[in-house]
């Protein structure tokens, strides 16, 4: 029986917190210290150089605002208590200018102060909020598609993931890898279309994968066990008035022997990467997406290739294939796969990722997965 070892979590960018009063990340004491003495240095220089105590030392009570967008409620305390003890004292001890001006700016020194703590207070909460909220995403992520790498007894799979919304961790595109009795069943697949809607389907794709991988002894029947939960996915959208959907999808089934099977639903065919040879496989067997077997007689069938000790295999979705240059021109893949065929599975699928958007001039045009299936050396032999 196949085992999954191990699905080493997801790179995740960490926020710092420099303050043990905040739970979100802002700048070190010291820096906000710094900050506060070189803005008072810049107006009492300005002072003694102008003469005009009341306007310059005015502009001080700004420096609040600017620490309540950026530093902790203490920070920004500190910050408000300094200015206000810098205007009012040598504003309350010039014997010159009309007294009514310089209580004004001590009324307003105190009244920034005050708002810029209270704002700061308000934006520490606000995004401690979409802290936990993106928190609460990330763990459903976790569980709507594994973090890669996984390891089996048969591969290695390891990959990149980029919705193209970068406010949503999970898009359109989906993948699953399943330790199964009969092998390693991989899937990689693209739902038509985008928004919440194509992320519903996503889900219900992968609970069906994750659930007939281990139920079904053949890839062809665990692909229909995948076009049956899309056609009810498509019956509950109807009653809902929303639009069908079809999905293309690809999956692999990789035992210990070196003949490997996959079953192609209007997907990219992956391209095997050996002996310095890239090869495309299973081309020419590809069959109608999930959602649409309704539309055609036959039935959709196993193709056969072999997948040796020590190869890799490159699945990805369109979001790469279809990556433009500026002047228009589609990403080619299998050409730039060829400089890439003896690096390891992370640094394959990151190199192709970076050079995409680098030929895309920077611009993501769709969601994009990338998956590098590794065959164990000590497999297939």
């Amino acid at each position: 029986m196949s085992r999954l070892l191990r699905a080493a979590p997801p790179s995740t960018r960490g926020l710092t917190d420099s303050d043990e009063d905040s739970p979100i990340g802002t700048p070190p004491t010291r820096n906000v210290v710094l900050t506060t003495v070189v803005s008072t240095a810049v107006a009492v220089a300005l002072v003694l150089l102008t003469g005009t105590a009341v306007l310059v030392l005015g502009l001080l009570v700004f420096l609040p605002a600017f620490a309540a967008a950026r530093c902790s409620p203490r920070q920004t305390a500190m910050v408000s208590t300094w200015v206000c003890a810098i205007v009012i004292v040598p504003v309350a001890l010039q014997p010159t200018g009309r007294i009514v001006d310089r209580v004004v700016l001590s009324l307003f020194a105190v009244a920034f102060g005050a708002l810029a703590v209270y704002a700061s207070r308000a934006r520490i909460s606000r995004e401690a909020e979409l802290v936990r909220l993106r928190s609460t995403a990330a763990a459903m992520q976790r569980q709507i598609l594994r973090p890669l790498p996984m390891l089996t007894d048969d591969v290695l799979v390891d990959g990149v993931y980029e919705p193209l919304q970068q406010d949503k961790l999970v898009g359109g595109d989906i993948y699953d890898v399943a330790a199964t009795p009969w092998g390693t069943r991989v899937l990689i697949g693209d739902v038509q279309g985008k928004g919440l809607p194509a992320i519903g389907m996503a889900i219900d794709v992968v609970g069906a994968f994750r659930e007939a991988a281990h139920r079904e002894p053949t890839v062809t029947s665990l692909v229909d066990a995948l076009e049956g939960a899309v056609v009810r996915h498509n019956d509950d959208a109807l009653g809902r008035g929303e639009p069908e959907r079809f999905v293309t999808a690809l999956v692999l089934g990789v035992d210990g022997a070196v003949d490997t099977q996959v079953v192609s639903c209007g997907h990219i065919p992956p391209y095997l990467l050996h002996a310095g040879d890239v090869t495309a496989v299973g081309v020419g067997t590809e069959h109608v997406p999930l959602g649409l077997a309704k539309l055609v007689d036959e039935p959709r069938t196993v193709a056969w290739f072999a997948f040796p000790a020590g190869a890799t295999l490159l699945l990805c979705t369109d979001g790469l294939t279809e990556a433009r240059s500026p002047d228009g021109a589609f990403y080619p893949l299998e050409a730039r796969l060829s400089g890439r065929t003896d690096i390891t599975a992370d640094r394959l699928t990151s190199s192709l990722v970076d050079d995409a958007r680098s030929f895309a001039a920077g611009v993501q045009q769709d969601d994009l997965a990338v998956l590098a299936v590794r065959r164990s050396p000590h497999r297939a032999l």
